[in-house]
């Protein structure tokens, strides 16, 4: 075989794997979001000598609207984020004002838990602001994974150097997600558990991340309640429609 035929048997080996990859993410991605979601969640932040819960409505549509809304504890009633592209809003009730969260600050706690602000609004993308690579398989929680890791686009504004994710090969559910700074040291560990029937898809409905370096303390998000693909108007995630949420 001469050399420029198995350079291109090469090339043609690893494109194809990276689109593999890449649709796997896509696959998990979607599958998690659908075309739209309305759900109700808890999140409980755990520390070695305190813990308190918060209750939360989530509107999503695609991967580019998206609003939060705190409904307890009091102190926080009201408070809402909200995704439009790429662009983040944070309603104070307080101040009755609105706040353009400015890049910097995705990597910051969202609410003072383990998750970054990132984590939960979403500005960037796992599809499209990233490649991705299979790097093999493993097991969790007895479902065959793939193990896939994913490195930031050049120039691409992410919290994370690298994300290794292990997504479930029948049902691309995400079952454990590796988050990395800029050293390449492991920060955050995110494990899925209590996969079950919601609304009209398998998935996880219960998140623990937790922190590398944080002895005793991790986050927990709950799914208690899930709607998809209940249509909802672009115009619903709006600076207005953030001070009327209820």
């Amino acid at each position: 075989m001469r050399p420029a035929t198995i350079l291109y048997f090469m090339f043609s080996f690893f494109s194809a794997g990276a689109q593999d990859a890449k649709e796997i993410v896509r696959k998990a991605d979607e599958k998690m979001r659908g075309a739209t979601m309305q759900a109700e969640i808890i999140i409980k932040t755990v520390r070695p000598t305190w813990s308190r819960e918060m209750q939360c409505k989530i509107w999503t549509k695609g991967n580019q609207l998206s609003m939060i809304l705190i409904q307890s504890p009091a102190k926080d009633k009201g408070t809402v984020f909200l995704k439009k592209r790429k662009e983040v809003w944070n309603w104070m009730p307080v101040l009755e004002r609105n706040i353009k969260l400015p890049p910097s600050m995705m990597s910051q706690s969202w609410m003072g838990t383990d998750f970054t602000n990132d984590d939960l609004v979403k500005e960037s993308s796992v599809v499209e602001d990233y490649n991705q690579t299979i790097l093999g398989d493993t097991v969790i929680q007895n479902k065959s994974c793939y193990i896939i890791r994913m490195i930031p686009k050049p120039a691409t504004a992410v919290v994370w150097s690298k994300v290794i994710i292990c997504i479930d090969k029948t049902d691309f559910l995400e079952l454990n997600n590796r988050f990395f700074d800029d050293d390449g040291q492991l920060i955050n560990t995110m494990n899925s558990y209590d996969i079950k029937l919601m609304h009209d898809r398998i998935i996880p409905t219960r998140f623990e991340m937790i922190p590398a370096d944080k002895k005793g303390q991790k986050t927990i998000m709950i799914y208690s309640n899930i709607q998809y693909n209940k249509p909802i108007d672009d115009n619903f995630f709006s600076l207005e429609k953030m001070k009327t949420l209820k």
